[in-house]
């Protein structure tokens, strides 16, 4: 049975109103077997009110984004780091924004602090993909590596898409500085990567579930102890909206919108018809819940 309890802290006063503006979620916490699995903030996104997706569809859009209190000029959607303790293992689930993407983001440092996690504690950083709001995070504010004692993995094709020199020719103009960035971190830890694919257990108790679409190589990671089970999703479900209400729906987000509505569909009636929960990195925090089923569509469903 999965328990959990909210420990919801903030950083001093006095930091916020220095630094930070909106105040630092410190943790979410529950437990599967012998994991203790903390969710923490690394802050929010700021973006266009507008969800891009076929225009066939903006009058059911406009009436799911009402449904939802969705603003229709700027969305703030949650960031979710998963850290899971076991043993001597210290894991860290994606990295965050870090400094340099966006004012909103980057607190991970402040969540883990709240806990009393020193960053030199970290084993293992495990990567969904090399998006800016899920690797930026890997440097600290004087470009070194925030985790510097952690050994860092990421699924192969991923790892392929991003570190090519060509990917920069061809994600397109908006992503550029996503293919720019991501090769320039991901290169600084080239020598302390491991790689994995679809279905390999990567640490004990964690298994890779390949969900691409968002990304060419993104992955998800399925946490079992006995009949208990966890999906930690990254952003093959971006979002508790649209992409439940109507996952088939091509997401403006993915860089394959087919292949990732495709993705949706499976992973969400899989997620539904297994009762499983998950967390969601761009749920409302702390983006843990569960996928209900409602005629063709799901909802997001979050645990108290």
């Amino acid at each position: 049975m999965i328990t959990r309890r909210k420990l919801i802290q903030s950083v001093p006063a006095g930091l916020v109103a220095a630094s930070l503006p909106l105040p630092v979620w410190s943790a979410t916490t529950m437990s599967l077997g012998s994991m203790q699995i903390n969710v923490l903030s690394d802050g929010n996104l700021v973006l266009p009110g507008s969800t891009n997706v076929d225009n066939l569809h903006a009058g059911e859009l406009s009436a799911i984004m009402q449904k939802y209190d969705i603003s229709s000029e700027q969305r703030t959607p949650d960031c979710n780091v998963t850290l899971i303790r076991d043993g001597e293992r210290v894991i860290l689930i994606d990295v965050g924004s870090g400094p340099e993407f966006m004012a909103s983001a980057g607190r991970l440092q402040d969540a883990l602090a709240a806990i009393d996690v020193d960053p030199y504690d970290v084993t293992h950083v495990v990567f969904t993909h090399a998006h800016p709001d899920h690797l930026w995070g890997l440097l600290d504010d004087f470009e070194d590596p925030a985790f510097p004692n952690a050994t860092y993995m990421i699924g192969k094709s991923e790892w392929d898409y991003w570190i090519d020199p060509e990917t920069v020719n061809t994600i397109g103009e908006a992503r550029t500085t996503f293919a720019v960035g991501a090769r320039r971190r991901l290169a600084l830890i080239e020598e302390n990567i491991t790689f994995f694919n679809d279905g390999e257990e990567i640490l004990p108790g964690i298994a890779a579930r390949a969900t691409f679409g968002h990304t060419p190589g993104h992955m998800a990671f399925h946490i079992a102890h006995g009949s208990n089970n966890l999906m930690v999703l990254g952003d093959c479900v971006g979002n508790h909206h649209v992409a439940f209400e109507r996952p088939e729906w091509r997401a403006g987000s993915d860089q394959d919108g087919d292949l990732g509505a495709a993705t949706r569909v499976a992973l969400l009636d899989q997620l539904a018809s297994e009762h499983m929960s998950i967390i969601g990195y761009h749920m409302p925090y702390p983006g843990i819940g569960r996928a209900e089923k409602r005629g063709d569509s799901f909802i997001f469903v979050a645990e108290e």
